[in-house]
């Protein structure tokens, strides 16, 4: 199988570069930086810029699959104009790969994009699965209905399309987990706010996994890319502390003093969101790291 990748020099889309390549696929990757496009072994890169609606056609080449992972971090301060970022680095790419779809020959089967849960609203009651219909009214949420909606395009091009809505991403190797366990290991951790909040995340193996999933099985519709342990955010610090041998005796930190650091960005520290995979589940999908101790044992060595 051929695999087109953007992103695929972010987090998940290293571990599910390396992944594909494990079991004999090619990729073909995209990247607005010439100078890193290298050809190896089942592994080539392709030029595009979306600002410019610039991309190499060569990219679709012999091309079965598309996993779409592009899009600007969310973990930096929103300012109005890194908000017109967050929205444009993925509605833009995604756009660019439709109409090159549209004109260019090409085998392109499956559609397959990143998207966040953030799309569910903020609940302390409401346990969210793929069959939920309610949407989040924040700039976050918003963020995620544009990402989808640009994905949702492609059914009119024929194309089965998966989206793949994730949660926080644990790992060695980046992401938010990493930023949770400093202050900690530093004997200046606490919970934020009342801990109370749910947070739904997926060690990073898992993810990568399931995309790999989702391709085999050419899987259409939303997917929650979520383990099925939902935790709150005092029983997570607990748990890294617990890892990290290290004791908890400051106050949690209130919400108004991280809203006074990070500005409205604060909010994802916040949001109460419980989400489960069921469809994942239900597919049969496996995951090797279904609970926050076994996640954290691979990752706080």
């Amino acid at each position: 199988m051929k695999v087109l990748i953007t992103g695929a020099t972010g987090l998940i889309g290293k571990e599910l570069v390396a992944l594909l390549l494990e079991n004999n696929h090619t990729v073909h990757y995209l990247t607005t930086s010439p100078q890193k496009i290298q050809n190896k072994t089942n592994y080539y890169g392709f030029y595009w810029n979306p600002q410019e609606g610039k991309i190499d056609d060569n990219c679709l080449d012999g091309v079965d699959t598309i996993v779409h992972l592009a899009g600007a971090s969310i973990s930096q301060r929103w300012t109005n104009a890194y908000k017109q970022e967050l929205i444009e680095s993925r509605v833009l790419s995604a756009n660019l790969l439709f109409n090159l779809i549209k004109k260019a020959p090409n085998q392109v089967k499956h559609f397959i994009s990143a998207s966040g849960t953030a799309i569910y609203p903020d609940s302390y009651t409401k346990i969210y699965d793929e069959t939920s219909t309610e949407i989040d009214t924040t700039f976050l949420g918003n963020v995620v209905i544009k990402w989808e909606e640009s994905a949702d395009q492609f059914k009119l091009l024929n194309l089965k399309v998966t989206k793949l809505r994730t949660g926080i991403v644990f790992s060695e190797k980046g992401g938010a987990l990493l930023e949770m366990i400093k202050p900690i290991k530093m004997y200046v951790g606490s919970s934020f706010g009342s801990g109370k909040q749910i947070q739904s995340w997926i060690h990073l193996t898992d993810v990568a996994n399931l995309y790999y999933f989702v391709i085999q099985n050419q899987t259409d519709g939303i997917i929650n890319a979520v383990s099925p342990s939902p935790i709150s955010n005092q029983e997570l610090t607990k748990a890294i502390a617990k890892q990290l041998k290290r004791p908890l005796f400051l106050p949690n930190v209130p919400q108004f003093v991280m809203k006074l650091i990070l500005g409205e960005m604060h909010i994802l520290l916040f949001n109460n969101k419980n989400i489960l995979p069921k469809r994942a589940q239900e597919l049969g999908f496996k995951f090797q790291f279904p609970t926050v101790k076994e996640a954290l044992e691979t990752i706080i060595k």
